[in-house]
Order: structure tokens, then sequence, then C-alpha cells
């Protein structure tokens, strides 16, 4: 029997039976024939630009199976947001469902809504959200409640 499983779909490096192995968040990563598996997380990290996946995606730890037979049993798969667990800065990115909003403006005043509305809203949400979090974290809470947003 062959020591290796898979190679690495980016370096091509063996990955060994029962080895610790990364593959992709994205479904069309790993759906029926059609398996990525990474040895690292950097190698996973250097196939998001080639599949132009978005942000919001992450690499899953997973285990090789420990041999060719039914007895190799997968370990428990892991979220892996970035190396070396830290996390990630807060996202700057639009927090308003465009198609929401839309139906709202034009319900309301039969009015069509620019692509860069969604943007501007988004920072007054985050702003709202900061000054809300640190009225929270005065009262002593964890936990942000709607009295904490002010109009």
């Amino acid at each position: 029997m062959s020591d290796t499983w898979k190679p690495c779909s980016t370096c091509k490096k063996p990955l060994a039976w029962g080895a610790r192995y990364y593959k992709c968040s994205v479904t069309t990563c790993n759906s029926g024939r059609f398996q990525l598996v990474f040895c690292s997380v950097s190698c996973w990290d250097a196939h998001n630009p080639a599949m132009s996946h978005r942000s919001g995606t992450w690499a899953v730890e997973a285990f090789a199976p420990k041999s060719a037979g039914p007895t190799g049993t997968p370990e428990a798969d892991r979220r892996v947001v970035r190396p070396g667990g830290s996390a990630p800065p807060a996202p700057e990115e639009v927090l308003i469902i465009a198609s929401r909003l839309k139906e709202f403006v034009h319900a309301e005043a039969q009015f069509n809504t620019s692509a860069d509305v969604m943007e501007a809203l988004s920072t007054i949400v985050r702003d709202a959200t900061r000054d809300a979090i640190a009225r929270a974290r005065t009262e002593g809470r964890r936990t942000v409640m709607a009295r904490d947003f002010r109009r």
C-alpha cells in the first residue's frame, strides 16, 4: 500500500494517510469527483485568486483517512479562518441587502436606488454599531441591545 493518500492541489506535496490537510469552504471546490486538498493554509490561500472566490471563504481543517480500508474514520472538521489563530479584522464590506432596500425605496416613493447607497448606509450602520458597542461596554454588558442604538 502507498504511503500517499493524495497530493496537495497547489504544490503537489504528497499527503500521507491520517495526515492533517485543509479543504476549501466553497462547495464547488469539494463536490463530486472535484475535491481540492491542501497541505497548508498557505496553499489553500494560493488557490483563492485562481478560483475567483469572494471574501468570506475559509480553510477547513480535516484529516485524511487512517487507511484505505473501511476502518479509516476521518477526524471532525475544524474551521480555520487565518493561520496562527488570529482573528480577522472587522470587515469593511457592504452590510445592507441591496434588493430589500431597493424594494423599500420603490414601494415608498417609486424611486430607483444608486449602487453607492449600499456602501454609504453600511458606513452609517458600522458607526452606529460601534457607538452601541461602546454604550454596552460602559454599562458592563457584553451584549449589544436595541437600547444601545440612538437616533
